[in-house]
């Protein structure tokens, strides 16, 4: 990471889950404003591309954390050395999480500790280790990546929806505790989303992901940098999605279950 006495003066994002997808979509447009960057992924070969390709094309520097997120050890790790090397965080993007797909009786319980430790432990964790410097410097934003997922339960995704349910009812909290702290939390919960997460979470063939409505990456990212800087709480992509998430309020529970169940059932073979 090279430094220079003008881009110490510039403001710094920190973006976990940076190397794809929505997170890789921040680091531009971060870049673009200007933000010096501390990016965090499991793919070092993408950080190592990114961190080569921004300070390039725009004055930054970017430093990069090859961490594996569902290590409980790895937020500690990343704050300790970003404090010896006195960089401070003026934006903290928790955008890191990935799904599991199917009946929960019948889904791997390893991989549903690491998405709970991923999704929920690590986000809070980040956040309380750079949330006290940002209220010492009277500034700060922070944005935590929910899910649409977050206003209903999800069956046959039951712990992924569960786990977006915390992040929305978290960042709806502390966005309250620090009114007036020049501290603000936004959090983005998009739909459905054109990414590498159907694979991931190994839902290519449901009828939720066969939706050729789904939102391109970057535009969720365009919507939520916009909603952050605006100091927004709660920002839902698309004029659909807010109906949605709007609908599930009126909507008997058992009824909302039983459409997202519908949704997420495999899409029948053509004989």
């Amino acid at each position: 990471m090279n430094t220079t006495s003008k881009n110490r003066h510039q403001k710094t994002a920190l973006i976990t889950g940076a190397a794809s997808g929505i997170g890789y979509q921040f680091t531009q447009i971060f870049a673009c404003h200007n933000y010096n960057l501390v990016l965090v992924d499991k793919n070092e070969q993408k950080l190592a591309e990114i961190a080569n390709e921004l300070p390039q094309k725009f004055n930054i520097f970017v430093k990069t954390f090859a961490k594996d997120l569902s290590i409980s050890t790895s937020p500690e790790e990343i704050f300790t050395e970003l404090q010896q090397a006195s960089i401070k965080i003026d934006v903290l993007i928790n955008n890191a999480g990935f799904g599991t797909y199917g009946a929960f009786s019948e889904t791997d319980l390893t991989t549903e500790l690491k998405m709970l430790q991923v999704n929920m432990v690590t986000l809070t964790h980040l956040t309380k280790l750079f949330l006290k410097d940002m209220i010492e410097q009277d500034y700060g934003k922070i944005l935590n990546v929910a899910s649409a997922a977050a206003f209903q339960p999800g069956p046959l995704m039951a712990v992924y929806f569960a786990t977006k349910a915390y992040v929305l009812s978290f960042s709806e909290a502390i966005a309250n505790e620090l009114q007036d702290t020049g501290v603000s939390v936004t959090v983005l919960c998009p739909g459905p989303t054109a990414s590498e997460f159907q694979q991931t979470a190994a839902m290519e063939d449901s009828k939720i992901a066969s939706v050729n409505r789904m939102m391109d990456t970057e535009t969720v990212a365009k919507i939520g940098y916009r909603g952050l800087m605006a100091n927004k709480t709660v920002v839902v992509p698309g004029m659909r999605n807010k109906i949605l998430t709007e609908s599930v309020r009126f909507t008997p529970r058992s009824l909302v279950t039983k459409v997202v169940r519908s949704m997420h059932e495999l899409k029948k073979s053509r004989s």
